[in-house]
């Protein structure tokens, strides 16, 4: 018998992809960030584990994970008693969070113009065309979506493991915050003339001039998220 190890990796090269099967915990994380983003689940409401994995038609065990993907993504919070609840954080706090966002994505910016492919940067001038040619029917869920990965695009570019992990952790705390200000179509003619100006910078290989925009980007993001909260509150 041969001992010689079969290269799968080279015999699975060329063939199709085995599609990741999603977890129920994940699926189930999927509903609840919708209903919360859209406020079908309010700020400070309280999601008794019981009654939520009933109508959801799981089992506590996977509603438990779920639970925990959505407080790392800033969107539940745990008691000291372990009681679930969909965050409500303070206009103080998303303030001094989007202050250290902006900074993060200011040096993502500088970097990107760097370290990001060719390819990247097309990516990321693709999202900026999406956003500004969609129609005011578009689901702003979907249009939040592209928002987010064209700010996620940057960062991945910069290609700095620290300065990603920095972000996914500032900015899961702003996913409510910056939802509500994403589908504010009054401000999206701003938004998407301040994405053209990142983009071009980006396209320029400018570092300075795209951690410019990016920090007016989010100077006005502070602005805009603080009047629509205020609004709410």
């Amino acid at each position: 018998m041969s001992s010689a190890r079969t290269d799968f990796k080279t015999l699975l090269a060329d063939g199709p992809a085995v599609a990741p099967r999603r977890s129920l915990a994940s699926e189930a994380a999927d509903v609840l960030r919708e209903m919360i983003l859209l406020e079908k689940l309010t700020p400070g409401l309280p999601v008794p584990e019981r009654d939520l994995a009933e109508a959801l038609g799981i089992s506590r065990t996977p509603l438990k994970e779920a639970l925990l993907i959505l407080k790392s993504e800033g969107l539940i919070v745990h008691s000291a008693t372990r009681r679930s609840s969909v965050a409500d954080p303070s206009l103080e706090e998303v303030s001094e969070n989007l202050i250290v966002l902006g900074v993060l994505e200011a040096l993502a910016g500088e970097l990107a113009c760097k370290h990001a492919s060719d390819a990247e940067i097309t990516q990321i001038l693709e999202l900026c065309d999406r956003m500004r040619n969609a129609s005011l029917e578009t689901d702003p869920l979907n249009f939040f979506s592209w928002d987010m990965e064209f700010h996620q695009s940057i960062v991945w570019a910069a290609r700095n493991t620290p300065l990603m992990e920095s972000h996914r952790v500032y900015n899961a705390r702003l996913w409510r915050a910056r939802f509500i200000s994403s589908k504010q179509r009054t401000l999206q003619d701003t938004m998407l003339g301040h994405h053209d100006l990142i983009t071009e910078a980006l396209q320029k290989r400018n570092g300075s001039e795209a951690r410019r925009q990016l920090r007016r980007h989010l100077k006005t993001a502070v602005v805009n998220i603080t009047a629509a909260l205020s609004t709410k509150n």
